[in-house]
């Protein structure tokens, strides 16, 4: 409740009391807001009051335009104040509550996005909900306060119709998403794989990269998907179509050197931006995610692999980490959840604009280049005198004038207009970029939201672990290392145990959902693969068991993401749909089969051909909708492969074999170590054939393994390739 009256420039309203950066950012509104809570429920019903939801994150743009053009409005405060139970509701500490009633607004409008409004009753059933609303009406689209005010007038004329309506949409929208999963069996691998290229490929810019126009995200799981199409499709007996094995693999390159050159990459300070807002990978949404980061990693050392060593995505990767080290990590080991796309372009200025910290006017480029190096910088990086955002990219103005920097001319065209070779471009533009940096630097910060969010730093911890066991780069794996013991010490009740969602300041956050336990447990996975060390594998099994227990419909099979036994709940939801994220169910199948084949254990296996018979009828439609299940998927039929390495991590030769391996695509392959000791007894429990495995007249040796029965081990990387058919 208000601490002072809403007049006050002190006011201060309940949210002061919370740790959520979002929810602070909100604490001296005008507004009497409560967190999402007994507290606010109670009220409601004592009050006989609607709820106002507006969920958000601390680093949304339009969450900042809202509050700045409502939430912070004293005649809006008070008909919310008046009316209203107004509720804040941090999506990314309670996805559960965010997903309930974005799923609402979906179904309700056909859209989505935050900051999401929805008006509840006091038993929490959703009667009307939109996104962002403008404070007044505008052509097609009623103002926040003349919502507000009919909304208030129809519950209070309306009571009893309210309500019969609420439930009714509740109940028909549990009865759809009932509806959606029926199980479907005798799915036809090699047809998931075609069904995913070809809507791939026919959503694909042929121009530009990505898929679809703007606005164009990234989309990395699609892109793993593509890259393990391009290996399955080149084996195919039918040759007259191994073109499209061919094209899956132009269409990744493409879109990863198009995001890689375009302005959704910070080519000063490393990492990717949300998104492009046009379909040119140029003007992007300047906000930074650390699950794009995570992801883009994995999407990046693939291919690299792939490319043999694609000099470009290696220089797009050790960028990426290098920020994620510099500004997104804990000093203990944690990763930081995103930095904002708003800022203030000086100290003084009014208030925050998008993009203010990246963003540059031709004149300040010179000035701090000198006017030979800046004509050279500008060319290569397409900053223009007038600014080079497209009036369609720019609808607000916001940009006019500045520049945001993207590869338009390569080092190699750049000197031939200059007439200077591609070397004297680089050695240029590489002090310039360390002056720009330096300039840079001095300007206001992007808030950075401090959470640490369990599921996020699991798809951060596998990008870093695969990407440091690639390139051979011990710092890589250290980082991703730390990461992970600060989520078992730092996330849990008690170290490795009862994982929570988030941590921030010393406080851990809500308990952990689905999709936490998913993710973690696919990092661990990867990071057992580029370490060796059994203890990330045994903590992934503890925490499969854990996730089994608390998500788990054991008698239809799949995990739910929101059930109406939690607190609280109105509605039973399991996602399958990868966005921005993969969804806990398809992340949960890839990690049931990686782990039925790094433990021979068939529960494993049937765990997850219960997830894909119950989103068989997606994975048959919509296979490019749901990309991590489809390599799930394709894992299952295809992958038999165990690759058992016996001997001392730490002699050369293991390394050597071990480097090799590593540094190949290997998409159906499980990579396990017998090391002799108490690490292979305890695998040897699980899967009874690495029991026997042991070096080779001392030299360290590698078994494979189809199907669990294995070949006689080798010793040598060129053996190793002739059994993996290289």
């Amino acid at each position: 409740m208000s601490e002072t009256t809403p007049n006050s420039p002190k006011h201060t309203n309940a949210l002061a009391k919370e740790r959520s950066p979002y929810l602070l950012q909100h604490a001296h509104n005008p507004v009497n807001w409560l967190p999402w809570g007994e507290e606010a429920f109670k009220l409601a019903k004592e009050q006989d009051k609607p709820i106002f939801l507006s969920s958000g994150y601390s680093t949304c743009h339009w969450c900042h335009v809202m509050e700045r053009e409502s939430f912070e409005n004293e005649e809006t405060a008070k008909l919310l104040n008046d009316h209203f139970i107004p509720v804040k509701v941090d999506r990314e500490e309670r996805p559960d509550v965010d997903l309930t009633y974005m799923t609402y607004v979906q179904a309700a409008s056909g859209q989505g996005g935050w900051p999401m409004s929805v008006f509840l009753t006091p038993e929490l059933k959703p009667f009307y909900g939109g996104t962002y609303y403008p404070p007044e009406d505008t052509p097609g689209r009623i103002g926040f306060k003349h919502l507000l005010t009919e909304l208030s007038k129809i519950w209070s004329e309306d009571r009893q119709g309210v309500e019969e309506r609420a439930s009714k949409s509740v109940e028909k929208l549990q009865e759809h998403l009932d509806n959606e999963n029926k199980e479907v069996t005798g799915i036809d691998p090699q047809a998931v794989l075609q069904k995913a290229y070809d809507d791939l490929s026919g959503s694909f810019d042929y121009h530009e990269g990505g898929f679809g126009g703007a606005p164009k995200f990234p989309r990395p799981t699609a892109l793993n998907l593509l890259m393990r199409i391009h290996r399955a499709f080149a084996k195919r007996e039918d040759k007259e179509r191994n073109h499209e094995s061919d094209w899956a693999m132009e269409m990744t390159v493409k879109t990863l050197r198009g995001m890689a050159n375009g302005g959704m990459r910070d080519h000063l300070g490393g990492g990717f931006h949300r998104y492009s807002v046009d379909a040119y990978w140029h003007i992007p949404h300047y906000e930074k995610m650390l699950y794009d980061q995570g992801q883009l990693l994995s999407a990046y050392i693939d291919a690299w692999k792939l490319t043999e060593g694609n000099a470009l995505f290696e220089t797009i990767i050790r960028s990426t980490v290098a920020y994620l080290k510099r500004d997104l990590r804990h000093a203990d080991g944690g990763f930081f959840s995103a930095e904002d796309a708003d800022s203030l372009a000086t100290a003084d200025a009014a208030h925050k604009t998008e993009g203010a910290f990246y963003v540059w006017k031709a004149a300040e480029i010179d000035e701090i280049l000198g006017k030979e190096h800046g004509n050279i910088f500008r060319y290569a990086y397409g900053a223009r005198r007038d600014g080079n955002a497209r009036p369609e990219s720019d609808p607000h103005g916001e940009l006019k004038g500045l520049n945001t920097l993207y590869r338009a001319v390569s080092f190699k065209k750049t000197g031939e207009y200059f007439k200077k070779t591609a070397d004297e471009v680089k050695t240029i533009i590489d002090a310039a970029i360390e002056k720009l940096i330096e300039a840079r630097n001095k300007r206001p910060r992007p808030h950075r939201d401090d959470k640490i969010i369990t599921a996020w730093n699991g798809l951060t911890i596998a990008g870093l672990a695969r990407c440091g066991a690639a390139l051979g780069d011990a710092e890589m794996i250290t980082l991703a290392t730390q990461a992970a013991q600060f989520i078992h010490d730092q996330l849990c009740t008690t170290p490795g145990k009862d994982l929570h969602r988030s941590w921030r300041e010393g406080q851990r956050g809500p308990k952990t959902f689905s999709i936490d336990h998913a993710c973690l447990i696919h990092g661990l996975l990867d990071l057992y693969e580029a370490t060796f060390d059994v203890k990330w594998l045994q903590w992934a099994v503890s925490l499969q068991s854990e996730m089994d227990a608390q998500f788990l419909d054991k008698e239809n099979g799949g995990y739910f993401s929101v059930h109406t036994d939690m607190p609280n709940s109105v509605l039973r939801i399991k996602e399958d749909y990868d966005g921005a994220e993969p969804s806990p169910n398809s992340l949960a199948a890839l990690n049931l089969v990686r782990l039925s084949a790094l433990l021979a254990k068939d529960s494993y296996k049937a765990q997850a051909e219960k997830i894909f018979a119950l989103f068989g009828n997606t994975l048959q439609s919509s296979a490019s909708a749901v990309p991590v299940m489809s390599m799930a998927f394709d894992l299952l039929h295809r992958g038999k492969t165990q690759i058992v390495l016996a001997g001392d991590k730490t002699a050369p030769e293991f390394q050597k074999l071990a480097n090799q391996l590593r540094r190949q695509f290997l998409p159906n392959a499980a990579l396990l170590h017998a090391d002799g000791g108490d690490a292979q007894k305890w695998l040897s429990e699980h899967n009874e054939a690495i029991s026997d495995m042991k070096p080779l007249n001392g030299q360290p040796a590698a078994y494979i393994c189809q199907n669990f029965t294995c070949q006689a081990p080798v010793t040598s990387v060129e053996e190793v390739e002739k059994l993996l058919g290289r």
